[in-house]
């Protein structure tokens, strides 16, 4: 049945991909028309995707859309987020229902290839991990021989988990559910030993219970998870226009230019940072926007280092490190291309 069911998603995601090439309008267009970018996201994911106590949502995943907002209308809070579930989230961007997905969505080579779908690069590095309480005593992976791990369905967590433990002769047995929700409910409610998703996604969910007392992340990661924005495949003036847009605040945190001082910064003499602010022109015509894409998103959402620390960096409730997601230039993977 799961092959079966995998089958028609492959199959359905072609068929919905034909419509789309043989249109003539790109999204690019179709977003400066109605004046509103239209984002997939976690139905609520603390310090990516969640909605505060005035229901406007907040995270980092959220200031991609933002960022994109900025750049290509004026405004990071022309916005709309729709919440998707795992098994929601491809066919919500397959089907045209959102203009891009950014719901800490692993990028690979099957969804990449077979989807209808493209990345349009990684703004998260992540690994999944395992949580247990602390009461278990439980510190080594292979600790968790012979016990019960709650997963969520439509994740890459399933084949990852299966396939860790089978390579090492462990036996565990998976409880599958839905929705991260249900699973999360399963969980603290003692239904599993563990429970395994990406680490920041543990992360966030001990924060925002406050149950980090209780409960741990194992130290080992078991998988890369690369997490990005995805666009349509053959809208490649809307994914060229989402890429640089990550790019855009990554490259303004490597040159220092932030929220507060990014006025000050017009003044520069340094042609990559008068370049990336639009002082020199030539970014905004090749990507058909407003020179000012770069600072509109700088000015308005920040550059890309800024984000992490309020959204999931050690001033926001996750504390978690910069890590592999710290810019190349200071030990991390994160490496903005060419501005120019």
């Amino acid at each position: 049945m799961q092959l079966f069911n995998k089958l028609v998603t492959i199959g359905l995601a072609a068929a919905l991909a034909l419509p789309f090439a043989a249109h003539a309008e790109s999204t690019l267009d179709v977003v400066k028309k109605r004046g509103q970018v239209i984002c997939g996201v976690n139905v609520g994911l603390g310090g990516f995707s969640l909605p505060d106590s005035q229901g406007k949502w907040k995270g980092l995943d959220v200031d991609m859309c933002a960022a994109v907002a900025a750049a290509v209308l004026g405004d990071s809070t022309k916005t709309k987020f729709v919440p998707l579930s795992a098994q929601q989230r491809f066919l919500a961007l397959q089907s045209g229902e959102i203009d891009m997905l950014v719901r800490n969505s692993t990028i690979t080579l099957e969804r990449d290839a077979s989807l209808g779908i493209q990345y349009a690069g990684v703004n998260f590095y992540d690994g999944q991990g395992f949580m247990v309480a602390k009461k278990a005593g439980v510190k080594k992976l292979a600790e968790l021989a012979g016990a019960t791990i709650c997963v969520a369905q439509g994740t890459t967590h399933e084949f990852n988990m299966a396939g860790y433990f089978r390579s090492r002769n462990l036996t565990i047995k998976p409880v599958v559910y839905e929705s991260q929700d249900l699973m999360y409910q399963a969980f603290f409610g003692g239904r599993c030993d563990a429970m395994t998703q990406d680490s920041s996604a543990l992360a966030s969910a001990l924060a925002t219970r406050g149950m980090q007392a209780d409960y741990e992340i194992l130290p080992e990661l078991i998988s890369k998870e690369p997490l990005g924005p995805f666009t349509r495949r053959g809208d490649d003036q809307w994914l060229t226009v989402v890429r640089w847009s990550l790019f855009a605040m990554l490259e303004a945190e490597e040159k220092d230019v932030t929220q507060a001082n990014v006025d000050e910064q017009l003044k520069s003499n340094d042609p990559l940072i008068k370049r990336l602010l639009g002082v020199t022109a030539g970014n905004g015509k090749a990507l058909g926007l407003d020179e000012k894409w770069a600072y509109n998103i700088i000015k308005q959402v920040g550059n890309y280092g800024e984000s992490f620390e309020r959204n999931v960096g050690m001033g926001s409730p996750l504390k978690l490190q910069r890590g592999i997601n710290a810019l190349w230039t200071k030990g991390g993977l994160m490496y903005p291309l060419p501005l120019r």
